[in-house]
C-alpha cells in the first residue's frame, strides 16, 4: 500500500503576490514626496503657498502621515505572507478598519471632483482661487490621490481575500438566520444609537452640499463651490450606508429577511468607517496650527466631526462582539465545521489565531 500527500494549493497565490506588488508601488510616489517634504525639499510646493511658511508643525504632520501610508506597505505583506495568519485579529483589524476609512472618501471624492470639472463645475484641486496663495502644483493632486485609489483597489482585494479564507464563514448566510441569535440588547442598543447619531453629520453634511455656509468656516463658506460639494456629497452618502446597513441588520433579524449579511455589514462597516477616519482627521485639525489660515473647523464643524467619530467607534464595537459572539457560537452550532476551507480548524480557532 502506498500513501499520498495532498498539498492543498493556493489558487489565489499568482493574484495576492500582483496585488501586493502594486498596492505597495501605489505607496512610493506618496512616501517619496512626503520624505522629500521632511527634508526640506519643495518640489510640488509653488512660490507663495502657506506650506513654505508652516514650519515645525508641518514637518511633524508629514512624519505622521509617512507612518500611516508605511502602514499600508506593512498591511498588504500582513495579508500576503504566511506569518500574516498568525496576527491577533484586532492587530490586523484596527488598521485596516482605519485604512478603509481614510481611503474610502478619496475613491469617492477625487472621482467625483473629476467629473464636475468635467462638467465645467468647480475648481482645480490645487489651484488657487481669485486672490489666493496657490496651495499645492495640480500634479501633486493627480498623483498622489491616483496612488490612494489604487492602494484602496489593491488592499481591499487583499483583505476580501485574506477575510475569506480566515473568517469568511462567519459572514455566510442571511440577514433572517439571525432571527434564532440576533445580535444582544447591548449591541442592539450601541447600534440603535449608531444610527441615530448618523442622522446627525449626515443632514448637516447635506447643507453644505446643498449650499448652505451655517456653520463653515469663513474661508470654505467663500469658497464653495461644485467641487466642494461633490466631496461633501459623500459624507451624506456615507452616514446614509451607516444608519441603512444597521436598520438591515436590526429589523431583518427581527423579520426573517433573506438579505445577504455581507450586504448590511459591507454598508455600516465602509459608512462608519469612512465617516469616523475622516471625522477625526479633520477634528485634529483643530489641534494645530494649520487650523489657523481660515480653512480649519468651527465649533459647529468640530461637533459634527466629533459625532461622526463617536459613530463609527460604536458601530466598531458592536461590530467587534457580534463576530466574536459569532465565532464562538458557530462551531457549536455547526458541529465539525471548519473554517474557511482549512481542515482541522474551528472558526473560534480562525478567529483568535
Amino acid at each position: 500500500m502506498t500513501s499520498t500527500t495532498t498539498t492543498v494549493r493556493d489558487d489565489h497565490a499568482t493574484k495576492r503576490r500582483a496585488l501586493r506588488a502594486v498596492t505597495i508601488a501605489a505607496c512610493l510616489p506618496y512616501l517619496g514626496l512626503k520624505v522629500a517634504w521632511v527634508a526640506g525639499s519643495h518640489v510640488g510646493i509653488p512660490e507663495g503657498s502657506a506650506l513654505r511658511d508652516a514650519g515645525t508643525d508641518l514637518a511633524v504632520a508629514n512624519a505622521v502621515t509617512i507612518l500611516m501610508d508605511a502602514t499600508v506597505v506593512v498591511l498588504a505583506l500582513l495579508l500576503t505572507r504566511p506569518w500574516g495568519k498568525r496576527v491577533p485579529a484586532w492587530l490586523l483589524l484596527l488598521p485596516m478598519w482605519g485604512a478603509v476609512g481614510l481611503l474610502t472618501p478619496i475613491m469617492y471624492g477625487f472621482p467625483a471632483q473629476l467629473l464636475v470639472r468635467a462638467l465645467g463645475g468647480g475648481s482645480a484641486t490645487g489651484s488657487a482661487g481669485a486672490g489666493k496663495r496657490p496651495f499645492l502644483d495640480e500634479w501633486v493632486f493627480g498623483v498622489v490621490y491616483t496612488g490612494f485609489i489604487v492602494q484602496g483597489l489593491a488592499l481591499g482585494a487583499l483583505f476580501v481575500l485574506y477575510a475569506r479564507d480566515r473568517w469568511g464563514h462567519l459572514w455566510q448566510g442571511t440577514v433572517g438566520d439571525l432571527k434564532a441569535a440576533s445580535p444582544g440588547r447591548g449591541q442592539r442598543v450601541a447600534l440603535t444609537a449608531a444610527a441615530v447619531l448618523a442622522v446627525v453629520p449626515g443632514g448637516v453634511h447635506l447643507l453644505w452640499t446643498c449650499g448652505w455656509p451655517a456653520g463653515l468656516s469663513p474661508e470654505l463658506a467663500r469658497g464653495y463651490d461644485a467641487g466642494f460639494a461633490a466631496v461633501e456629497s459623500g459624507y451624506v452618502l456615507y452616514a446614509a450606508a451607516t444608519a441603512a446597513g444597521i436598520a438591515l441588520l436590526l429589523s431583518g433579524a427581527n423579520r426573517g429577511s433573506r438579505l445577504p449579511l455581507r450586504v448590511p455589514l459591507l454598508l455600516a462597516g465602509i459608512g462608519s468607517a469612512a465617516s469616523a477616519a475622516w471625522g477625526g482627521w479633520q477634528l485634529l485639525a483643530t489641534l494645530t496650527s494649520l487650523a489657523d489660515d481660515g480653512r480649519g473647523p468651527t465649533a459647529a464643524m468640530g461637533v459634527t466631526y466629533a459625532v461622526q467619530v463617536i459613530t463609527g467607534l460604536l458601530v466598531l464595537a458592536a461590530g467587534a462582539r457580534f463576530f466574536a459572539a459569532r465565532s464562538a457560537r458557530m462551531p457549536a452550532a455547526v458541529p465539525g465545521r471548519t473554517a474557511a476551507g482549512v481542515p482541522g480548524r474551528t472558526g473560534a480557532e480562525a478567529l483568535a489565531s
